[in-house]
């Protein structure tokens, strides 16, 4: 497994921008998630990066939010632009297994078998 640990979460207004961190300790062929679980709401699958550097990104947050990686520090990124009040939630990262090539993004979070405690996000109206 991947030890992960996400940072930059915090509150902003509507509108306002907030990028999100997952450093890792080696991710190999793994291909990297991100989600987020709003309070009463299911975890829901947010972005996603593959083993070939693919992106892949929800309805609700695609042209908003982008996903990178830098590749020398095994670090993620999550820049989240456009942010809304519904963005708000915790957002974890979550890689797949290591040793297993992914492309195209597993959306489903039964795929990933490492995840980060995660981080905060709130975005206030």
């Amino acid at each position: 497994q991947v030890q992960l640990v996400e940072s930059g979460g915090g509150s902003v207004r509507t509108g306002g921008t907030l990028r999100l961190s997952c450093a890792g300790t080696t991710f190999s062929r793994a291909a990297v998630g991100w989600f987020r679980r709003s309070p009463g709401t299911a975890r829901e699958w947010v972005a996603c990066i593959d083993s070939f550097g693919g992106t892949d990104y929800s309805v609700s947050t695609r042209g908003r939010f982008t996903f990178s990686k830098e590749n020398a520090n095994n670090i993620f990124y999550l820049q989240m632009n456009s942010l809304k009040p519904e963005d708000t939630g915790m957002y974890y990262c979550a890689a797949t297994s290591p040793s297993k090539s992914w492309a195209g993004c597993p959306a489903e979070d039964k795929h990933y078998i490492s995840w980060g405690q995660g981080t905060q996000v709130t975005v206030s109206s």
